[in-house]
């Protein structure tokens, strides 16, 4: 079984601080939505979809605030948020009429740290289909 080339320190670490702005990031803007801020009641009735929509949306973003601290899950949990963050800017474009540029930067950290955890996705997809 080949072994996997070793991060530097560095990028390690520079993973780390991406996981935990994301942490902060998305527990504080999921706390928001779920405990029902006037803000997010009001951003979510100008969407359209109801307020269930604003609780899906708080549920996953606190799920995977949680869930990109834990190593062995934080990748698949930051490719959620990137996909999360592909459905905000969408919405922020043509609905809201907002700039798009907070939930781009997020979509693009969350990238990244998911990129860095590929090789655990992969591993472990590899090895379940040989097995």
């Amino acid at each position: 079984m080949p072994t996997q080339p070793r991060r530097s320190v560095a990028v390690t670490v520079l993973v780390w601080l991406a996981r935990a702005a994301l942490a902060l990031t998305f527990l504080g803007a999921g706390a928001s939505k779920l405990v029902g801020e006037p803000a997010m009641v009001t951003m979510f009735a100008d969407i359209g979809a109801g307020q269930w929509l604003r609780f899906l949306v708080g549920a996953l973003e606190v799920a995977g605030g949680v869930g990109v601290l834990v190593p062995r899950i934080s990748a698949l949990a930051a490719a959620g948020l990137a996909l999360l963050m592909v459905g905000a800017t969408a919405t922020n474009l043509t609905v809201l009429g907002s700039p798009p540029w907070s939930p781009l930067v997020l979509l693009v950290l969350a990238a990244l740290v998911a990129w860095a955890g590929r090789d655990r996705l992969v591993g472990r997809r590899a090895a379940a289909t040989t097995a």
